[in-house]
């Protein structure tokens, strides 16, 4: 099949008129494009031959260095951590690592760094990444205990108030406060499906566990985010204290699919009741808390995700760091900290490798140049593959194929 085939192949399954909007998403960068195509990353990477063994492990299938982040748990504490399951699936963790190092590189190279940075920093990823599993120990990343940058981060994602997001998110009409139309992120729903939206939240408020019970649900609308998520049924739904006039609170519910990693693995998985009952299982597991009000229901025969939306939500932003070389170094070695924690905590669930053998693994580091390598190659493939799609798409390839 020809790059475009296997795009729009990938592609068949999302809301046709959100696609379009996802292959612009793509065009704007080889490292956007990467971010949009991990489906066609494991294809390539199932035909690696010589691939090094490695313990089973939780991963959250689509690591990269943007699908990490500033979140606030139940607890009300500020984390920084993996933030993204989508994908989640039980598989080698090799497969997590490769795609976080290809990240690396292709970021890098956005960022218009030398390659000698990037061979250093992916260096630097896996000899943290193998550390943290011979210690064992899986911690979390919180302003207390935060260094250097990301510390500093946390400090400001902290201080944030709902009344930012309310700012960003909601705009008075008729002298209601209701979700702004006017963000280009945000499409209006039609009656019916509104309607039965607010239905279904409503029950799930009164009827699930982990819900905000006080409150009712006074809008919703059409939610667009990301870039690999673009194109799936996404909603955002603004709630209002029933005990407290003024206070709100933005919930996310989100389409899960099935895992791109599931046709190109052998792995038995779970029996799971859903797609988003698996992204929910894994995320609990893998964090050291979850983020707020994480949970999964079902709306007109799909899985979604609900979580709520925070004022703390954040990235680390590399294009405000890029000429600060000892920041970026931390912030990967975080990263490298995390992805270590995140497999150690979910060790021995569900199938996966127990601790001992994670503690193996990260002995042993003979396979770390391979993946160095493989990375490296496959990072010079995505921006070949970029400048096809984006001349195909300039040229309004992907337009005409679609219909």
């Amino acid at each position: 099949m020809s790059l475009s085939e296997r795009i729009i192949s990938s592609n068949q399954g999302l809301l046709e008129e959100m696609v379009q909007l996802k292959y612009k998403a793509m065009s704007e960068n080889a490292f956007r494009f990467f971010r949009g195509t991990c489906d066609l990353f494991y294809q390539d990477l199932k035909t690696w031959k010589e691939i090094p063994g490695s313990p089973l492990g939780w991963i959250c299938g689509d690591l990269h260095v943007e699908n990490f982040g500033s979140y606030k748990s139940d607890d009300g504490q500020v984390y920084f951590d993996l933030n993204d399951f989508d994908e989640a699936i039980l598989a080698p963790v090799i497969m997590e690592l490769v795609r976080m190092l290809t990240s690396i590189f292709l970021c890098f190279d956005f960022l218009e760094l030398e390659e000698i940075k990037a061979v250093n920093m992916v260096q630097v990823f896996l000899r943290n990444y193998s550390a943290v599993l011979v210690k064992a120990k899986a911690l979390p990343i919180e302003p207390r205990i935060a260094k250097g940058i990301i510390s500093t981060f946390l400090q400001s994602v902290s201080k944030r108030k709902q009344s930012r997001l309310l700012e960003k998110r909601t705009e008075v009409r008729k002298r209601k406060l209701v979700l702004s139309l006017t963000d280009e992120r945000h499409f209006e729903l039609d009656k019916e499906e509104r309607k039965e939206l607010i239905l279904h939240l409503t029950d799930w408020i009164n009827n699930h566990s982990i819900s905000p019970y006080n409150y009712k649900v006074k809008d919703v609308v059409f939610r667009l985010a990301g870039t690999g998520s673009v194109g799936i049924k996404r909603y955002m739904f603004l709630l209002e204290s029933v005990q407290k006039r003024g206070k709100y609170l933005i919930i996310d519910m989100k389409q899960a699919l099935g895992s791109a990693l599931s046709p190109m693995i052998d792995v038995k998985q779970p029996n799971w009741e859903s797609n988003a009952e698996r992204v929910v299982f894994v995320q609990q597991m893998c964090q050291h808390m979850p983020c707020a009000l994480l949970s999964h229901t079902n709306f007109r025969g799909d899985s979604y995700v609900m979580k709520e939306m925070q004022p703390n939500e954040d990235k680390i932003k590399f294009k405000l760091i890029q000429d600060q070389y000892r920041d970026v170094y931390q912030v990967i070695d975080d990263m490298a900290f995390l992805t270590a924690s995140s497999h150690l905590r979910s060790s021995g669930r569900k199938g996966s490798a127990i601790a001992d053998e994670l503690i193996e693994f990260g002995t042993n580091q003979s396979w770390h140049q391979s993946l160095i390598d493989y990375a490296h190659s496959y990072s010079k493939k995505a921006m070949i593959d970029y400048d096809i799609f984006k001349q195909e798409f300039d040229a309004g390839t992907y337009q005409v194929m679609e219909k």
